[in-house]
């Protein structure tokens, strides 16, 4: 199996691109991502070895009839293929996003009793990188079930980066390579702000600021290493909430965290 030799060819240093959730939540088109991908090469990232460029939640609305998960036909009208292609065209990688229960965080369409179909449709699609979220859980296993959407990666026959994205709810560092993952979160979600963690409103923990992500990591550096890698969840940087000052340290702190 992939997971349990070839893992490190998929992600040999930490993955590094663009998401979407971070500035636009759901707000996401096909319009938009080109556009991303395009910044992103002009402006520099992708020669400076920023890649991945990934679609966070809300792309997808409905399964059909067969059980194939569809995208948004408004906000995505040429296909999740076609969007691909685009990418790929110009040097970079695609990334797309599911979760682990029957809906996403966003309540669109999740992949649980989905996993093999729709790890085949990522690798019609030409994926590259999968975030695999852990909302709408009921009773399942984190091991176990990222365990099975690593399995269903590999009999798609195409190499997909898994992202955990379980927030450090059970210790992942401790079980997330063996469970076939590339990376997995630490914690809950960053907000832009410097320190202070803050309780969502539907009263389960929290957000976080950087300093508080900071000191969540401490321990958890020797879990970390080619092709599988903690993640202290994705920069704030220019989003607005925070100074200057503070947006060059958090971007050189996630530096420090992740070098290896």
């Amino acid at each position: 199996m992939l997971c349990a030799q070839g893992a490190a060819s998929l992600a040999p240093t930490p993955p590094m691109g663009w998401n979407s959730w971070n500035k636009f939540a759901c707000n996401v088109s096909e319009d938009l991502i080109r556009q991303i991908a395009d910044a992103m090469v002009k402006s520099g990232m992708k020669d400076a070895g920023y890649e991945y460029v990934i679609i966070d939640d809300c792309w997808q609305v409905a399964r059909d009839k067969d059980g194939n998960i569809v995208a948004d036909p408004q906000r995505f009208p040429s296909g999740i293929k076609a969007l691909a292609d685009y990418i790929h065209s110009a040097g970079l990688k695609f990334g797309i996003y599911s979760d682990v229960g029957s809906k996403t965080c966003a309540g669109r369409p999740g992949s649980l009793g989905h996993e093999f179909q729709d790890a085949r449709q990522y690798a019609a699609w030409t994926v590259d990188y999968l975030k695999y979220d852990w909302c709408n859980t009921i009773t399942q296993d984190g091991h176990a079930v990222y365990s099975l959407m690593r399995q269903a990666l590999d009999a798609s026959g195409r190499p997909i980066v898994l992202s955990i994205c379980e927030w450090g709810t059970h210790t992942p560092w401790l079980w997330g390579k063996d469970a076939g993952g590339n990376l997995w979160r630490t914690t809950d979600d960053i907000q832009d702000r410097w320190q202070g963690r803050v309780k969502w409103p539907a009263g389960d923990c929290c957000s976080n600021g950087v300093v508080d992500i900071v000191d969540l990591q401490v321990g958890l550096d020797s879990y970390a290493g080619p092709g599988h890698w903690n993640d202290p969840d994705m920069l704030e940087v220019g989003n607005g909430g925070m100074t200057d000052t503070e947006y060059r340290s958090h971007f050189s702190l996630w530096a420090i965290l992740l070098r290896r």
